[in-house]
């Protein structure tokens, strides 16, 4: 055997140790490295030479974690090409690069291996290796047909006024960042840095963009129960779980920000009330983790603020192209909390038990982003001449992949931009690969306890 034969041979047994948890948080660095390394060629940047390496970081890492922070208006920084680099990053980084390789094995008619659909399992948090193949081919076919269909409406929309060129632009670009839950548009032209603010009376542009975000929310797993099952007794209770939980955040976040907000004359306050709905209900579905503005962020109240955290926070649901903690770990954590104060030890809910070690997975996953925003949001206070609510704004944005900001992202200081990307890498990757632990790891047992000690809680 030669030399490049043994190489090869050494580099295949080294790629069978890589689980595939650790080669998706791999592949992602990899993908960010290669759009950082394209946005940095001056065919990128409007500004004569190249944008610099943190600039052009910042921004790979917010399009490929589909998060929308941006340190300036993207039509204003970017050319046509940084613009398609972008939405090259968001497609990938919204429906994963697993997704698009499967793509190419599909069209190619390749066997798909074991390792393959445990990768596939993996990026599509479901632990049923037998049916994989198909819900990721379901997964294609519905993601590209709901962003072309979305796609077309936004063109037709446009095309009277804007012409076809443009009108296919904005259509294309806007659907695929609006299902992928990124955030990123490119209508600073016509108004640098307001994001949807030109189109905030327009009920069908707002009305497509929020069907695109709630769609992309809702989750894979999700689609396929309701492609195939079409009846309520039928579901899963995880999709149950997940469709009524979306529906009470839509409508409880649009009434919050109505109640908070219809005084603010910055916001809601002198609007009709049908433009006051429309508002209140693109606000509560952007903030889940799309990242669309159509009114200054840093205009909202305290009490404005505070609820845009909280729903940043939660974010959409598993297995989506959404960020956050996601929809059922907040039903399952206060599902253990009622259960605690009513002095049971069960969680139950339709009829059927949570697993402990869900409810621990649970508790897990919170704490950590939990411990993550403070640090992050005292750094950021330290560092840079923020508030204590915008830096925790601008903090929970990053972690829950969400990119809406009060307007300060580019005057933080760079230790705390710096932070963000790792914030906004690891609200992708970081949980993303934490969940999928827990979904696909085995529950090993100790091999000895110590005795039990008594605490004072509370």
């Amino acid at each position: 055997m030669n030399l490049r034969a043994r190489l090869a041979a050494a580099w295949l047994r080294r790629q069978s140790r890589i689980s595939p948890t650790r080669l998706i948080a791999i592949v992602f660095v990899l993908l960010i490295a290669l759009g950082t390394l394209l946005l940095m060629l001056p065919a990128a940047s409007r500004a004569a030479g190249s944008c610099g390496v943190r600039q052009a970081l910042f921004t790979a890492t917010s399009a490929t974690c589909v998060t929308g922070l941006v340190l300036g208006d993207t039509w204003s920084l970017w050319t046509g090409f940084g613009q398609v680099v972008i939405l090259c990053l968001i497609e990938v980084g919204g429906l994963g690069f697993i997704s698009a390789a499967s793509l190419v094995i599909f069209l190619l008619r390749r066997r798909v291996g074991m390792r393959e659909r445990m990768l596939m399992a993996q990026a599509l948090s479901v632990s049923d290796l037998d049916s994989v193949v198909r819900l990721q081919k379901d997964v294609l076919i519905g993601s590209l047909s709901i962003q072309s269909a979305g796609a077309l409406i936004l063109f037709l929309r446009f095309l009277p006024r804007y012409g076809p060129w443009r009108a296919l632009r904005w259509g294309v670009f806007h659907a695929v960042s609006a299902f992928c839950n990124a955030g990123f548009d490119i209508w600073g032209c016509l108004s640098p840095g307001e994001s949807l603010a030109p189109f905030r009376a327009d009920p069908v542009v707002s009305l497509t963009l929020c069907a695109l975000i709630v769609l992309g929310g809702l989750g894979f797993f999700v689609w396929e129960e309701l492609w195939r099952l079409h009846s309520w007794k039928k579901f899963s209770v995880y999709t149950k779980l997940v469709l009524l939980s979306t529906a009470v955040l839509i409508a409880g976040g649009a009434l919050g920000y109505y109640l908070l907000e219809r005084d603010n004359p910055a916001t809601f306050g002198g609007e009709s009330a049908a433009q006051v709905a429309l508002d209140c209900l693109f606000q509560s579905i952007s903030t889940r983790t799309a990242g669309f503005a159509s009114f200054d962020q840093g205009s909202l109240t305290e009490g404005g603020k505070g609820l845009t955290v909280v729903l940043m926070l939660i974010g959409g649901s598993s297995g989506s192209t959404a960020g956050g903690l996601k929809t059922v770990t907040i039903v399952v954590l206060l599902l253990f909390l009622r259960a605690r104060i009513r002095g049971t030890s069960t969680v139950r809910v339709f009829r059927r038990t949570v697993p402990d070690h869900q409810v621990m997975n649970a508790m897990c996953l919170v704490g950590i982003v939990a411990l993550l925003a403070i640090f992050g949001t005292v750094l950021l206070c330290a560092t840079s001449p923020v508030s204590f609510i915008d830096a925790l704004y601008e903090t929970v944005s990053a972690l829950a992949t969400v990119g809406l900001s009060t307007g300060v992202t580019a005057s933080l200081s760079a230790p705390a931009q710096y932070l963000l990307i790792l914030y906004m890498y690891f609200g992708r990757v970081g949980v993303l690969t934490l969940s999928l632990g827990f979904l696909m790891g085995s529950r090993s047992e100790d091999s000895f306890r110590y005795a039990y000690t008594n605490l004072l809680i509370g």
